[in-house]
This record gives C-alpha cells, sequence and structure tokens, in this order.
C-alpha cells in the first residue's frame, strides 16, 4: 500500500513537470497570445495521470502545473482572484478527466480499443472543456474587450477557442497514440 502511493507522488511529480516543461519549449508550445494562452502538448501529461489514477491524481496534478506556471513566472496574472480562476482553478479541472478511468482500464483489459479511445475523448473533452470554461469566465470578468464593438463575452469566447479547441485536438491524437500503442500502461496504477 505504501510503495502505491509512493508510486503515484513520484508520477504525479514527474508528470506535472513534463507538462510544464512542454509548455516552455518554444517549438512544441505556439505562444498565440500576448496576455497567456497557447497551443502545445502541456496537457497530455495531466491526462496520462488522469486516465492512470483517476481524478485524484488528475486534479492533484492540474493543480500543481498552474502552481508551477505562477512560480516559474511564466503565469499572467492581473490579480489574485483571476491568477486564482486561470491558474488554480482551470488547470485543476483538466484532471476531472479521470472520470473515465476506471471506464478506460475496464476496457482495456477486455481488449476493447474502440471504447477505450472513445473515452479517452471524452475524457480529454471533459477535461478541457471544464479548462476553457475557467478561462472563459476569467476573460469576461477581469478583461475588457480588445476590439471596438465587441462584447466582452464574443471577445473572451474566440479569444480562449483559439488555443483551446487545436489543444483539445492535439492532445486527443497524442493521448490515442500513445495508449493505442501502449494501453496496458494504463493499468500499472489503479
Amino acid at each position: 500500500m505504501r510503495s502505491k502511493k509512493i508510486l503515484f507522488l513520484i508520477e504525479v511529480s514527474i508528470f506535472t513537470a513534463l507538462a510544464l516543461v512542454l509548455d516552455l519549449i518554444p517549438f512544441l508550445s505556439f505562444k498565440i497570445w500576448a496576455n497567456g494562452g497557447s497551443i502545445s502538448l502541456a496537457m497530455i501529461p495531466v491526462f496520462i495521470v488522469a486516465f492512470r489514477w483517476g481524478i485524484k491524481g488528475g486534479l492533484l496534478s492540474g493543480f500543481l502545473w498552474g502552481v508551477l506556471q505562477v512560480a516559474t513566472g511564466t503565469a499572467w496574472i492581473l490579480g489574485p482572484m483571476q491568477g486564482f480562476i486561470e491558474y488554480g482553478l482551470a488547470f485543476t479541472v483538466l484532471g476531472f478527466a479521470g472520470l473515465f478511468a476506471n471506464n478506460i482500464q475496464e476496457a482495456v483489459k477486455d481488449g476493447n480499443t474502440k471504447e477505450y479511445l472513445t473515452y479517452i475523448m471524452l475524457g480529454v473533452l471533459l477535461g478541457t472543456l471544464l479548462r476553457f470554461i475557467g478561462h472563459y469566465f476569467a476573460g469576461v470578468a477581469f478583461f475588457e474587450s480588445a476590439i471596438d464593438g465587441q462584447s466582452v463575452w464574443m471577445y473572451s469566447f474566440l479569444y480562449n477557442i483559439s488555443y483551446m479547441f487545436p489543444s483539445f485536438i492535439i492532445s486527443t491524437m497524442a493521448v490515442f497514440f500513445l495508449f493505442h500503442k501502449q494501453p496496458r500502461t494504463l493499468l500499472n496504477a489503479a
């Protein structure tokens, strides 16, 4: 039991650090906005933790990734509440992808490729959508429209969807590929 807890902490730590590194490497992270927002591979390690360890691992990894962005100075923060929503909450909720961890692991055990790939897509979609919602409402509450005549609601939607949707597509394809080639790696943890 103790060794399983140690493995949990090690994996969360390693994959969280990997998320930060993937977000910092210039050729792996395409920064499209000066005020934050990038198309990158950085969500993939959080999803891996969520699918291996469930919600607890995913939430912890997402939260720590947000904290590391603040600690390393890569976060774009206007004030405490905006910082909490965008880096505390929005990154943490990526871990809700872990809701599908048991379904994915059962499908892997049964050898049902189509089923576990479907659950992976749903998990990545859920985590990304929840993160988008966090960034969207922070944008509405704390930023003004940068385009004259455009509502802040539309501006925040367009701003955040411009990097979240491509990141969703990239993350889904990468996680599909990783686990399709080695589905048994999902079974080591839970």
